[in-house]
């Protein structure tokens, strides 16, 4: 991981990264709320999965991630609410090999610190093209 702040946020996402290099879905989830909502542009279309039963369907998605490494472009938080904004560049080894992306994510956080909105979008995908 490049360029994450030393920030309490910064801390949550670098555990985010380290939870899904573990393939640790029950740690992820713990960091969502139980009825929060991600929406996903991964597949060029909007996605939407609404509590953790939705969210353990989308993060299954992961298992076949290895080498995952990620470099932050850009990154912004705000304390009152609790929110993220980052662009990262990301390269991961998958089943078909290596890919390189870049995905815009915003997370905003409820009281008790955990996802309540997670926007995953990528704005460059595995064959180049741009969204």
């Amino acid at each position: 991981m490049k360029n994450v702040p030393n920030t309490a946020l910064g801390d949550m996402y670098r555990k985010h990264i380290e939870l899904i290099l573990a393939k640790d879905i029950q740690g992820l989830l713990m960091q969502y709320a139980d009825d929060a909502l991600l929406i996903s542009s991964f597949e060029k279309t909007p996605k939407y999965f609404q509590g953790k039963d939705q969210l353990l369907k989308h993060f299954e998605g992961i298992l076949g991630i290895e080498g995952l490494e990620t470099e932050i472009a850009f990154w912004a938080e705000t304390e009152n609410p609790k929110t993220l904004m980052i662009v990262e560049a990301i390269t991961l080894k998958a089943p078909e090999g290596e890919a390189k992306m870049r995905f815009a994510d915003s997370w905003v956080l409820d009281d008790e610190d955990r996802i309540k909105i997670h926007f995953a979008g990528m704005t460059q995908y595995p064959d180049g093209t741009v969204a």
